[in-house]
């Protein structure tokens, strides 16, 4: 049986940054219309032989190189691997979005993309008018549309909206009608990027029990995520990038356990190189994430009896109003423990809500008798609320805890959960 996408030998090379364009003359512009086509079908015979010709003085970067895999009609394909490893623009080739530089892709079937919030809507128009127009982009017939239409509006619990223009949306129902149009127009392919985590706990639960309902159904799914717990609950197998190339095609489990221990740093701390930072950052710079034990020593297991401190550094090229450092704790299998701000106090809110240039270390202490034995993984977001992101990596390091001492320890027993607090308990005669 044929594969329904067929990925051999796919390169993408992007550019880095601009080449001055000087102005053209109408028969200049007229002549390059012209020979367009000519030039079109150059590259793809370029492509195909793996000749795309540098131009001098221009440097490029390789997004994705020599990427090899297929995927059977009704599988379920997860793609992992950290921010940056190529997840995105690999989606983007397989949606049409943009081409290959190299090798080829082939696919049988119709393609449904929910690459980002609000694709292919257009703000002025109604969501009415959206669900539609969205379902012609993807290719539907009118008909196809308005048998869908009730149910699509029913999921999207945009009902009261429908017919405002959707520029008066909330991100929120922006992502849930968005949502709901890609998943419910019936493609033969629903490709899905990291989409989900915009919404709320109970609209991510309704988007994955969806995307199960799609595979049941027989359909084919990439799935790209950061929550391996989503992974694993709704994939078979999955492949790992790192730095634009596939490293590993696996069971999930497999994948997920590889890209954990491989993906992560298992000295306590994770320290970023320049070229290691993305540019739209500026003038936000990470550079080093760490654990400290209460001895301040750099550390990848923690005592559950003792407390231990995480520690953010970076730096500002220029002053920013409204900065907060972030951190989300989480376990090794994607499930969020906690999230916390360095300005969530008061205090702190009122006093450094402007941050001139300079170097910065945030901190924050996480109690004794707070965490269960097991594997978690630290994350870092750099933001200004609601008004621009700056860096976010949910995945920069991983930490054991290790609970000798802990309260019950009496008992050989492993104990549910991810918090063991040590709970003060009476015990009276009635």
């Amino acid at each position: 049986m044929k594969p329904v996408i067929l990925v051999e030998n796919l390169g993408k090379r992007y550019r880095i940054g601009l080449v001055p364009q000087r102005y053209h003359t109408l028969s200049e512009n007229i002549s390059q219309a012209l020979s367009r086509p000519f030039r079109q079908a150059g590259a793809m015979i370029r492509r195909s032989v793996g000749q795309d010709v540098l131009q001098p003085g221009e440097e490029y970067i390789w997004a994705l190189q020599d990427i090899n895999f297929e995927v059977q009609h009704g599988q379920v394909l997860g793609i992992i691997g950290r921010n940056g490893a190529g997840k995105s623009t690999l989606l983007k080739i397989l949606s049409r979005i943009t081409e290959p530089t190299t090798g080829s892709v082939t696919i049988r079937g119709r393609v449904g993309s929910l690459l980002e919030v609000g694709t292919g809507f257009h703000p002025e128009l109604t969501g009415r008018e959206n669900i539609f127009l969205n379902g012609a982009i993807l290719g539907m017939r009118n008909a196809e549309i308005e048998r869908k239409f009730d149910e699509i509006v029913a999921f999207s619990e945009v009902e009261q909206f429908i017919d405002t223009p959707v520029k008066r949306y909330s991100s929120g129902m922006y992502l849930r009608l968005a949502f709901a149009v890609a998943a419910h127009l019936e493609p033969e392919i629903l490709v899905v990027d990291e989409v989900l985590a915009v919404g709320d706990a109970e609209f991510q639960k309704k988007c994955l029990g969806k995307m199960g309902d799609v595979a049941r159904e027989g359909r084919t799914v990439l799935f790209v995520s950061h929550n391996m717990s989503a992974v694993l609950r709704l994939t078979q197998e999955s492949i790992v990038l790192e730095k634009g190339k596939l490293v590993l095609i696996a069971p999930s489990s497999e994948a997920v356990d590889y890209y954990l221990s491989a993906g992560n740093s298992k000295a306590g701390e994770r320290i970023w190189d320049a070229d290691e930072v993305p540019t739209d950052a500026t003038p936000f710079r990470p550079i080093a994430l760490r654990l400290r034990d209460q001895k301040g020593g750099v550390v990848d297991i923690i005592r559950s009896v003792e407390p231990f401190t995480i520690e953010m550094e970076y730096s500002l090229s220029a002053p920013l109003t409204g900065l907060r450092i972030g951190i989300y704790l989480s376990t090794a299998r994607g499930e969020y423990v906690l999230t916390s701000f360095d300005t969530d106090d008061e205090h702190h809110f009122e006093n450094h809500s402007s941050r001139p240039a300079g170097h910065y270390v945030s901190r924050c202490t996480i109690p004794a008798d707070f965490l269960n034995s097991g594997r978690y993984t630290l994350g870092v977001n750099a933001s200004s609320y609601r008004v621009r992101r700056y860096f976010m990596d949910e995945q920069v390091l991983s930490f054991n805890v290790n609970t000798s001492g802990a309260p019950g320890m009496q008992w050989a027993e492993p104990r549910p959960g991810v918090l063991r607090p040590r709970l003060e308990w009476k015990i009276e005669p009635k």
